[in-house]
């Protein structure tokens, strides 16, 4: 014991030399005006050593070494800033640094990559991100997030112009829809309808990550799409947010006016912190552009929709923390009118007549979210932690369908309660050597159904539970090098009681095609262990390569396999789980005021998850798939009051019927438009005046051809195999700042009234949904912060 005493001694004077080497850096980030600039991201350049700043904007670097250090600032619309700074032994060094905004904002700082923040520089794959402002300027046009999404994020299939997001796939698979990171999908019946989950007004920006990924679990077959609320903008106990708008269509006026009204209220005092906010919006008649009413079927027209938003926020310190989040959403379509179904064949679009509507108001009943969270930082090992808590609950409402017997509507009710723990804990081999490991624990309780609105039973309670490890490492070579890797291990079950399938009726002759009989239930588990990896390599802004592999995980659609049961036991349903291989190789290129991005990639699966109709029932195909594109953006700022920029995205697919590793047999089959889209190009000029008082936006989507199938014995095309054929919208909008404080809008959504039918109605080749897209119409706005 005495011979280790001076060892001992020895380590602690190591450690305390050491220990005294070091210094730190605390800090505030704000902008032009003053303001602080929450959640910015604060690295030092050549090292894995960062941070974000907290809602006041502060930061704080512990245990920096002692010499000259450079430190860069970034945060989402405004200008990388990069800072030189001296750091003395056992001192603190105090720095304010000033961002000015950026017109193209290219280095966003993102969290749902790696659940954890970082600059979106750090991340080898492809994203995309939409600030507030990008939000906001499209607000001007139209307020459907499914249409400002569709426009923004390329990879994403063309908007349906309508509630659902079905066939509205990315990259050719179905996506995760997700707010703060809480699950708003239900996969286990994929509703479709999960993208219209809350009001654009509570959104503070919108995360993509493309392309399958495990990162949250299960349901990210394609991506996934994570809405961040709003946060606190300044440092006042009180400001306000007012808008007011008015829309409806130049085709023909007449019943179409809608009102919208948004409130919020947000402010800071002390280390107390809140949001609140509440949204109303009424939709009049939507019209074509020929003026005829649009069908009610997934209709938007005549639409009540109500968001409540409330974020509470406590800092204990100046980076811990605990906030609390409700969102309530509700959004019912309130009409009196019936469809009136066209004929494909034909090219006999569906419309609208005045009759008597049959069922409740289709739509989100409603959508509830609760959402605790601790975050901090400067934990065990210098880590940053976070730990979640969520209940959220949603009823989607579905038509009234004549296929069920006597008639009927289904709705999707889905109940989540999960929790989640995270460490991300830094680590330093050497000088050039260092990086950081995210660790921790999700678990997800989802009870999911389908049944009628009248109670009878089409799809039963599946009751999952589902508990996923995980770790995610991230390491800086030489600066400029940056690799990522990961695993998460998913352990599922799912429990289905006893059931009867639901007794349909052939809507053509009254007939039963299905008189239902009993399904015994049970028990299925599922077991997945999954793996990412990426390089990046950021030494040159002119050629900035990215590459990366990574697997998801997608427990199939369940529930439309148990509606459409032709066994007496679910163990005898294909119900095996999806496990997707995406694979992707990209660049960035920047020079000057321009940013070009491209990528390829290629998607694979064992088992597949498209479906087709035989003898009137929906049938899950099981057969291997492989997806394959390419993806294409480019910025540049033209002039300080002038930008532009496009977008191109292609997607292919098909289906080895054969299953023999190859994907070019005559006998196998291209996947279908519920899947794959047409190409889709898109563009923007935006153009400012008057020292950006008013600002002109004119926005570009092309839908351009896929036609990859042959007419059936019938003479028409199957379902989902109608060939598409091209279209071009054009969308304008105006902003005139009236005064500090006052802002007006108006836009025009299709400025050249173009009579089309979207994508989904020609591959669809169903009367149903045989629709055409909206005609010209206009959207005024006037928006009052104080």
């Amino acid at each position: 014991m005495k011979k280790l005493l001076p060892l001992l001694a020895m380590c602690m004077l190591l450690s305390a030399s050491a220990f005294s080497q070091t210094g730190s850096i605390r800090g505030t980030v704000l902008d032009t005006e003053n303001q602080p600039v929450s959640f910015s991201s604060v690295f030092l350049k050549g090292t894995n050593t960062g941070t974000t700043t907290n809602e006041k904007g502060a930061f704080n670097l512990e245990r920096v070494n002692a010499g000259e250090h450079r430190l860069i600032v970034s945060a989402i619309g405004f200008e990388q800033k990069v800072i030189a700074v001296t750091v003395n032994a056992g001192e603190t060094q105090t720095v304010q640094v000033s961002l000015s905004p950026s017109q193209q904002g290219l280095n966003e700082v993102v969290i749902s990559a790696s659940r954890t923040p970082e600059t979106i520089d750090q991340v080898p794959s492809s994203i995309t991100v939409l600030s507030r402002k990008a939000i906001e300027e499209d607000l001007m046009v139209s307020t459907n997030i499914i249409d400002i999404l569709s426009n923004k994020v390329p990879g994403l299939a063309p908007s349906t112009g309508t509630s659902s997001n079905w066939g509205q796939t990315l990259r050719g698979r179905a996506m995760l829809v997700m707010i703060d990171g809480v699950p708003q999908s239900t996969p286990l019946r994929n509703g479709a309808v999960d993208m219209r989950a809350l009001d654009p007004d509570a959104i503070e920006q919108v995360e993509v990550i493309k392309g399958a990924t495990a990162i949250y679990g299960n349901g990210a077959a394609g991506g996934l799409i994570n809405y961040i609320t709003r946060t606190p903008r300044q440092q006042k106990p009180l400001s306000a947010r007012t808008s007011l708008g008015m829309t409806g269509s130049l085709v023909d006026a007449d019943n179409s006016i809608g009102a919208r009204v948004s409130q919020m209220f947000y402010g800071k005092t002390g280390k107390f912190d809140y949001v609140l906010s509440g949204a109303y919006e009424q939709s009049g008649e939507w019209k074509d552009a020929e003026g005829d009413v649009l069908p009610p079927d997934y209709g938007l027209g005549e639409t009540d929709s109500y968001n409540g938003f409330v974020k509470l926020g406590y800092d204990f310190t100046p980076f811990n923390r605990v906030q609390l989040t409700y969102n309530y959403y509700s959004s019912e379509q309130k009409t009196n009118y019936v469809p009136q179904y066209g004929n494909y064949q034909n090219r006999q679009k569906s419309t609208a007549v005045l009759g008597e509507t049959l069922g409740v108001p289709q739509g989100v009943r409603s959508n509830h979210n609760l959402h605790l969270r601790f975050s901090g930082e400067q934990a065990f090992l210098s880590s940053r932690y976070e730990a979640d808590a969520y209940f959220q609950s949603v009823d989607n409402v579905f038509f009234w369908s004549p296929n069920f017997e006597f008639g009927g509507q289904s709705l999707v009710s889905s109940v989540k309660k999960g929790a989640r723990g995270l460490l991300t804990t830094p680590y330093k081999i050497s000088a050039s050597v260092e990086g950081d490991v995210t660790y921790g624990l999700d678990v997800l309780n989802d009870i999911t159904s389908q049944p009628l609105v009248d109670g009878r039973i089409w799809v039963p309670e599946m009751n999952m539970l589902n508990v996923a490890p995980f770790v995610q490492l991230k390491t800086a070579i030489a600066e400029d090098l940056i690799f990522k890797g990961g695993f998460r291990a998913e352990k599922v079950n799912i429990e289905v009681e006893d059931y009867t399938t639901l007794r349909t009726v052939n809507p053509t002759t009254g007939e039963i095609d299905n008189p239902g009989f009993a399904v015994k239930g049970g028990e299925l588990g599922y077991n997945a262990y999954l793996f990412n990896a990426g390089l990046r390599y950021n030494k040159f802004e002119l050629f900035t390569p990215y590459a990366s592999f990574s697997q998801g995980f997608s427990v199939a659609d369940i529930g439309v396999m148990l509606r459409s049961a032709r066994v007496d036991d679910i163990s005898k349903i294909s119900t095996e789980a999806i496990v997707i291989n995406n694979y992707e190789a990209g660049f960035v290129s920047k020079f000057r005021k321009l940013r070009f991005e491209g990528v390829g990639f290629v998607s694979t699966s064992e088992l597949g998850a498209s479906g087709q109709y035989k003898d009137g029932v929906f049938v899950v195909m099981r057969t291997p798939e492989k997806i394959y594109g390419v993806e294409a953006t480019a910025d540049v700022s033209l002039l300080d009051n002038l930008s532009f920029g496009a977008t191109y995205s292609f997607v292919e697919g098909k289906m080895d019927v054969n299953q023999n590793d190859k994907f070019s047999d005559a006998g196998d089959v291209y996947l279908g438009g519920e899947r794959i889209s047409a190409p889709k190009y898109t563009a923007y000029l935006r153009y400012a005046l008057f020292e950006n008082k008013l600002g002109f936006n004119l926005q570009y989507t092309g839908i351009g051809a896929r036609d990859r199938f042959e007419l059936n014995e019938k003479g028409t095309y199957n379902f989902y195999q109608g060939p598409v054929e091209p279209y071009q919208l054009v969308n304008l909008s105006a902003s005139y700042k009236m005064s500090k404080n006052t802002t007006f809008n108006i836009g025009v959504e299709n400025l050249f009234n173009e009579d089309y039918f979207p994508a989904r109605s020609q591959w669809f080749t169903s009367p149903t949904l045989y629709t055409k897209g909206k005609g010209a119409a206009f959207n005024v706005s006037m928006v009052v912060e104080l």
